[in-house]
């Protein structure tokens, strides 16, 4: 039987006094949801390596997908701190669901809004906010991750059709997705996007198995095998490789909050079970070693809150850069797996079991700190940012 989720967010800093109403009646509404859907289930999802399909009309209703869209085109029309707080608390009940979530809004519905044409709008944005029809994102290939300029994948002029021919790996959602956003080079070798239907001949989604990590969501291939994608799904609005980083933009964004959900449920687990374990007559939480633990930890919790904050306010007056997004979504990983590991230690040998959540975190940001940009990498995005010298090439 699942133990009862008593989560209680910590806000060390007094944050809530800068969150509107609504922004919190929305972070609310969506911890709730955590705490009554997620949680009584996740672990045995996340044992079992099965998705519950069954959570995403759920997630929809509750306008996890595309929060930010406009409500002509089925979305919720809300900023990016509600957008933010909405990845947060997912993350604090998985980062898998947080994944599916952030996939359908900045990878699939971002680019459609900000890329596409207004047919496009109207034929798929509507139906991917409230969960009818789901996607995927696919930019990195078998031989190109952190590279994606280098991608193989192209697709050909043929009169009345583009010939699309390649591969894509890592995907998240492919294997149930109805529709993916697909990057590949023109004839020109130049960038653009593509909206492929899954169910078009040629295309293949098989998933990936044997995961440690995100077994909570499912993560699969996408296959080109000379597919004939009609014109009209030409993403015309952007092309070249700034096209798909402009996606992945607003994808880590919500991983920087993401990650501050996961950090959070580790902390707030690790602090209950040092003040109910007892050793050599008191509560560990009594030993000056775990409070170290503990004290550093709401640090860099609170650290973390206010710079993703901040990052939100800028994205809202349309001010942050892709560098200040890389910052943060490093940062906010790392601090979540350092708590993570901290927090496991607390827990000792209970920390491993799936009585309670860490282990599970911590296996989901080794995936969460490689995706979307690695942790050098970003590293490297900052480097850049501060220097002007380029250390990729």
């Amino acid at each position: 039987m699942a133990t009862k989720d008593q989560f209680e967010s910590p806000d060390y800093y007094l944050l809530d006094e800068l969150l509107t109403e609504e922004h919190i009646l929305i972070r609310n509404t969506i911890r709730d949801f955590v705490k009554r859907e997620i949680s009584p289930i996740i672990e045995e999802v996340c044992q079992s390596c099965v998705f519950p399909k069954d959570v995403l009309p759920k997630l929809a209703s509750l306008g996890s997908f595309g929060p930010f869209i406009p409500t002509e085109y089925g979305g919720s029309g809300l900023d990016q701190i509600s957008y933010g707080l909405i990845m947060q608390e997912l993350e604090r009940g998985d980062s898998g669901i947080r994944s599916t979530a952030s996939v359908q809004s900045s990878l699939v519905m971002f680019p459609i809004f900000e890329y596409g044409t207004q047919d496009q709008k109207n034929k798929y944005l509507s139906k991917l906010a409230s969960g009818e029809i789901m996607g995927c994102f696919g930019l990195t290939e078998p031989n190109h991750g952190s590279n994606p300029g280098g991608m193989e994948t192209s697709f050909k002029d043929e009169g009345d059709y583009f010939l699309l021919n390649g591969s894509k790996l890592w995907i998240s959602n492919s294997p149930f997705a109805d529709i993916a956003i697909v990057w590949a080079k023109n004839e020109n070798n130049r960038i653009q996007g593509l909206i492929v239907e899954t169910d078009m001949e040629g295309v293949s989604t098989p998933e990936t198995h044997n995961k440690w990590s995100l077994r909570g969501s499912v993560t699969g291939e996408l296959i080109f095998d000379n597919v004939k994608v009609p014109k009209d799904n030409l993403l015309t609005g952007k092309d070249g490789l700034g096209a798909p980083l402009g996606c992945l933009d607003s994808a880590r964004y919500g991983i920087a909050w993401g990650a501050i959900g996961a950090a959070m449920d580790c902390y707030d687990t690790a602090l209950k079970y040092s003040l109910q374990r007892h050793q050599f007559g008191k509560p560990i939480a009594a030993f000056q070693l775990q409070q170290k633990k503990l004290a550093e930890m709401i640090t860099e919790i609170t650290k973390a809150q206010f710079l993703t904050w901040r990052l939100g306010v800028l994205k809202n007056e349309n001010k942050a850069t892709s560098a200040q997004v890389s910052m943060a979504k490093r940062n906010n990983v790392a601090m979540a797996l350092d708590i993570a590991r901290e927090s496991r230690q607390i827990l000792g040998a209970m920390g491993i079991t799936g009585e309670y959540p860490i282990m599970r975190h911590m296996m989901n940001l080794e995936s969460v700190v490689t995706y979307e940009g690695t942790h050098d990498i970003h590293l490297l995005i900052t480097g850049h940012d501060i220097t002007g010298v380029n250390a990729f090439k």
